[in-house]
């Protein structure tokens, strides 16, 4: 155990020590503030010298009269609690309102007090975050309260982030004192932490409480580990020599002659950090066990440090990063470097304002009351967009959208998790200007589920960067996405999108949808199933189950309107059937299908690459054929130089073959060639061959080829 963390546990304890005698002296006079909170009252002025403070003293003497009697498991008095967890609030920075609640966070649960009497005696907004932290009644809602509790958690702090806070500074109290707990409970406990908690703290950019509650976690989850890291971190620190007291030393040099402010301070790495580049690295030196941070007054000081490391000492330029600029999505917003020594060591180092230390470690609570009507230059940065709202920032809105939609308590809790596990986050733009906040690794699925909801059903293709892109397409941060969406409003979502699905909003409404229609696919046990595709007025198509007559349309990856349309006979019985966007067959292709998800059978070209891909993973064929109508949708792609008159040239020509454009799109030209894709309907199959000849005896034109996207499996 590194000195620092023996310092914090032994001040928790006789802090902890302290607060328990100045409780049971009880309450002080009216117009006194209590001595028990009187460390509350230091670090709150410490950040808020004019704050006022009697809220404070009255929430006081509410909270210990109503927990008077009450014991915690350690043995200490109850009103030890809400005092540790309102003084971590307070190092932090959070305001006097956030304060009052957290005296107050544990009342409503656990004593006689109500909500009405809070909101009565502090008003609506203390009343709103002591109601956010309030835990439901198991006897109310048995298994689900935890998972329920947490929604209604979360949905309080979508309006106000300063529940969450709190939240996050009680779960740490009740971690540092977990020790009282059974194993298995500690266990428990500490998995919710990692899984919910943690990733949390991690969003809401409160850096100070995350560290701390890996570590503890780290401690109950992985013992052994645990202690390994403290042995090296212990022999480490006997060391005589301190190489990254060394580079201090040799910055702050640097940077006095440089003539900038500046203060240059080592950051011990936490259990969990020196853990992790452990597994990285192997073997640890001395630099590897914290980093050296440097704190300035400006931004510009930020970027002046900087020049001048990398010109006096040897960069390692790999390691440069600039959250400056570009800030995480969690507030946060610092340079990265590092510079070697003369022996190879790597010391890393994070540059920033006191400003920008103190949001790095507070996060949101740094903001003080988020809602508080803005200074005037505030109001004018805000009006400029030079930061998102962080009072509702994009993941937060994302998952208040998406658990709206979770069917049950389980559902929600696994989502939860799952989502949460998500730890980076990407921009993608839309054409209009706007912007979609991603996970990383979200496809076009993503988007578009994120940008129209539920109405994403309709989506039949996507552009990424002006190129036609199928649905399953992975988004990189920075990349411009263009979402096709069909006209009808009974559009379905094809069951192959579950498998490109990355976000919960995504996968819950795919999900909702396929369960509203449990009986489509089912058809009754016939010797083989007839699949009829026929078009439909708006350009898209139908399908429907010739032995049950039920209709219904699936949605392909790729361009609109990549379809064909005929009658498909398949020797599987109950099998739905999909014609493959990859290879878009049509009559007269000869033709083979595979099983998907879902009791669906795709059917490919037997040329295409994906059958062969299917075939040597020792996927089994099923039998599929033509049957008796020959009609067909397919999409053509032609490639031809730069002419007048070519595009009118080149649709009369379809026309006399009999060909009905339903949809054509010209990019604009490129070293005086241009590509044009069309999709066409036409009346018999066999007209395909003619029609692609006579597009290429159009002058001008070099090549006439059906569509070939790139697909990802069946």
């Amino acid at each position: 155990m590194t000195p620092a963390v023996s310092r914090r546990k032994a001040r928790a304890r006789i802090d902890l020590r302290r607060l328990g005698r100045a409780a049971l002296l009880g309450p002080a006079s009216r117009d006194r503030l209590p001595d028990a909170i009187s460390h509350v009252v230091d670090a709150h002025r410490a950040h808020h010298p004019d704050a006022d403070l009697e809220p404070l003293r009255r929430a006081y003497v509410l909270a210990e009269s109503s927990h008077r009697g009450q014991m915690r498991k350690s043995g200490e008095p109850y009103i030890t609690h809400p005092l540790a967890v309102t003084l971590i609030l307070a190092e932090l920075g959070a305001e006097t309102t956030t304060l009052t609640a957290s005296l107050l966070h544990d009342t409503v649960e656990d004593t006689d007090v109500t909500l009405d009497q809070v909101g009565e005696q502090f008003g609506a907004e203390v009343r709103f975050l002591v109601d956010g932290v309030t835990k439901l009644e198991k006897v109310d809602y048995g298994a689900a309260a935890e998972p329920e509790t947490f929604r209604k958690m979360l949905v309080a702090t979508g309006n106000d982030v300063r529940v969450m806070s709190i939240k996050l500074a009680d779960r740490l109290h009740n971690m540092r004192t977990l020790g009282v707990m059974r194993p298995e409970k500690q266990a428990r406990i500490a998995k919710v932490t990692r899984d919910v908690l943690i990733p949390l703290a991690e969003r809401l950019g409160v850096q100070a409480l995350k560290t701390e509650l890996e570590d503890l976690v780290f401690a109950i989850l992985h013992p052994e580990e645990y202690e390994h890291t403290r042995e090296l971190i212990v022999d480490n620190a006997s060391r005589a020599d301190d190489p990254l007291a060394e580079m201090a030393d040799a910055m702050r040099k640097v940077l006095r002659e440089a003539d900038i402010q500046a203060e240059v301070l080592i950051r011990p790495r936490h259990f969990v950090s020196v853990h992790r580049v452990s597994r990285k690295r192997g073997r640890l030196r001395g630099a590897d066990f914290g980093r050296l941070l440097v704190l300035v007054n400006e931004d510009a000081d930020c970027y002046g440090v900087l020049g001048e490391l990398h010109t006096c000492m040897t960069p390692v330029v790999s390691e440069f990063k600039d959250f400056i600029a570009v800030p995480k999505f969690n507030l946060y917003q610092s340079l990265h470097t590092a510079v070697a020594r003369e022996d190879g060591q790597v010391t890393e180092v994070l540059i920033r304002t006191h400003q920008m230390h103190k949001v790095a470690e507070a996060g949101v609570v740094a903001l003080g009351n988020p809602y508080a009507p803005p200074a005037e230059e505030q109001a004018a940065a805000a009006s400029d967009g030079e930061r998102a709202d962080p009072t509702r920032p994009g993941w937060l809105s994302r998952l208040l959208d998406w658990q709206e939609a979770a069917p049950d308590p389980d559902t929600f809790w696994s989502t939860l998790r799952e989502d949460l596990a998500q730890d980076r986050e990407i921009t993608v733009f839309r054409p209009d200007g706007g912007t979609l906040g991603l996970p990383e690794g979200a496809t076009c699925v993503d988007a578009a589920y994120a940008q129209y909801g539920e109405d994403a059903h309709a989506c039949i293709g996507a552009r990424v960067n002006g190129r036609l892109a199928t649905l399953s397409t992975v988004l990189r941060d920075g990349d411009t996405v263009q979402l096709l969406m069909g006209q009808d409003p009974a559009s379905e979502p094809s069951r192959e999108w579950l498998e490109h699905a990355h976000t919960p909003a995504a996968r819950i409404a795919i999900q909702r949808w396929l369960a509203a229609h449990p009986s489509q696919g089912d058809a009754p046990g016939a010797e083989e199933t007839r699949v009829l595709f026929r078009p439909t007025g708006d350009g898209s198509v139908g399908q429907e189950t010739a032995a049950e007559g039920q209709a219904f349309r699936p949605a392909v990856e790729g361009p609109a309107g990549r379809y064909a349309t005929a009658d498909v006979l398949v020797d599987q019985p109950g099998a739905t059937v999909r014609l493959a966007g990859c290879c878009t067959p049509v009559p007269p292709d000869e033709v083979t299908g595979f099983s998907v998800r879902g009791g669906v059978v795709t059917v490919h070209r037997v040329e295409c690459a994906a059958v062969a891909r299917m075939k040597s993973a020792g996927r089994a064929e099923i039998g599929v054929r033509w049957g008796d109508t020959t009609e067909c949708r397919v999409t053509l792609v032609a490639e031809s130089f730069v002419r007048p008159h070519l595009l009118a040239d080149l649709t009369e020509a379809m026309a006399l073959e009999g060909a009905e454009i339903v949809s054509a799109t010209v990019e604009p030209p490129t070293q005086q060639r241009v590509r044009h894709t069309y999709t066409v309907q036409l009346p018999d199959a066999a007209l395909l061959p003619g029609l692609m000849r006579a597009m290429r005896n159009v002058a001008g034109v070099y090549d006439v080829s059906r569509a070939q996207p790139q697909m990802q499996g069946a």
